[in-house]
């Protein structure tokens, strides 16, 4: 049985609670207790959480843990100096020491991050760089493995960890039936970027939402700005008005990223080659998708590929 134990301290974060969900579905669906779950403080007893309620917990120094998480909180306060001796010499007795969020600052302070790689949440990124500029931060990943040590972005990224972790024990067939469980849109592999183009285009209106919806669905079909107008019953150049309006772009430049996004995704979840990702995902070729890479991360889709931690693409 693998033992989890999530470290919380006052004030943390009440999302970190979320990871216990993945690690209880494990169980069911294997129909067994694979995982032991345990809300662990430095003293034990009622931790108050961020929303000012109390959860029960076990003292850590009581038991070791095969994976130990850290829970982040809303203001990068460090825990006392006491727990941070403790996380120290984690690893010495946990196989994976990981952290959720502006857990990432408990584990730098500790000087588990030292000369490796890393992430948080995007908005306390550059606060980071600054008190950490040790660390190889990349704030633009979900999580981020380094060795024995896991590090993930803000709020729900910590599901995304937690799945990751069950892929790594059992399987990713057993982490992929945990997320449908838990009604999961989709399982983001850990080199795929905090945020997401459809969210930040934000449209506003129903016809350029459902504009959106059909360019999302239709990927690899024709987007252009007629095909788009006429989904959204509007003249392509009212169209191309109320999108830019709306979104402050125009109707190519958010078709691209939205294809961007996708094939990213698809390098980070898949060994397709890139080719084919650059057909399915409707730049037509490869040279279309390096460019629209480049443009958008600075990389060509190689580069990214390559740093994905998805095994060599089949031929």
């Amino acid at each position: 049985m693998h033992s989890i134990g999530l470290v919380v301290y006052p004030g943390f974060q009440t999302m970190g609670l979320a990871v216990a969900s993945v690690f209880e579905y494990a169980n069911l669906l294997r129909g067994e207790r694979v995982y032991q779950f345990r809300l662990v403080s430095e003293d034990g007893g009622p931790v108050m959480t961020s929303q000012s309620f109390s959860v029960n917990t076990d003292r850590l120094r009581d038991a070791t843990y095969d994976t130990l998480i850290v829970a982040g909180d809303n203001d990068c306060r460090l825990p006392p100096a006491s727990l941070l001796d403790y996380l120290r010499e984690a690893p010495d007795h946990s196989r994976r020491v990981a952290a959720i969020c502006t857990g990432t600052f408990v584990l730098a302070a500790a000087g588990l991050l030292d000369g490796r790689r890393a992430t948080t949440h995007w908005f306390h990124a550059q606060a980071f760089r600054k008190q950490y500029p040790g660390v190889q931060l990349d704030e633009d990943r979900i999580f981020v493995v380094d060795g024995p040590i896991w590090t993930s972005a803000g709020m729900t990224a910590g599901v995304d960890l937690a799945l990751a972790i069950v892929e790594k024990d059992f399987g990713l067939a057993t982490a992929r039936n945990v997320a449908r469980k838990l009604v999961l849109h989709q399982r983001r592999g850990g080199g795929q970027s905090q945020f997401s183009a459809l969210l930040e285009l934000d449209a506003k209106s129903d016809r350029v939402q459902l504009a959106l919806a059909h360019a999302t669905e239709h990927l690899g079909g024709d987007l252009s700005v007629e095909v788009l107008a006429d989904v959204a019953r509007l003249s392509p150049r009212q169209f191309s008005r109320v999108f830019r309006e709306e979104t402050g772009q125009s109707p190519a430049k958010a078709v691209e990223r939205l294809r961007v996004e996708a094939a990213r995704l698809l390098m980070e979840t898949t060994r397709h080659p890139i080719e084919v990702i650059a057909r399915e995902t409707g730049f037509g070729d490869r040279e279309r998708m390096r460019q629209a890479f480049l443009r958008a991360f600075g990389q060509p889709p190689q580069a990214i590929q390559r740093t994905s931690g998805v095994a060599e693409p089949l031929l």
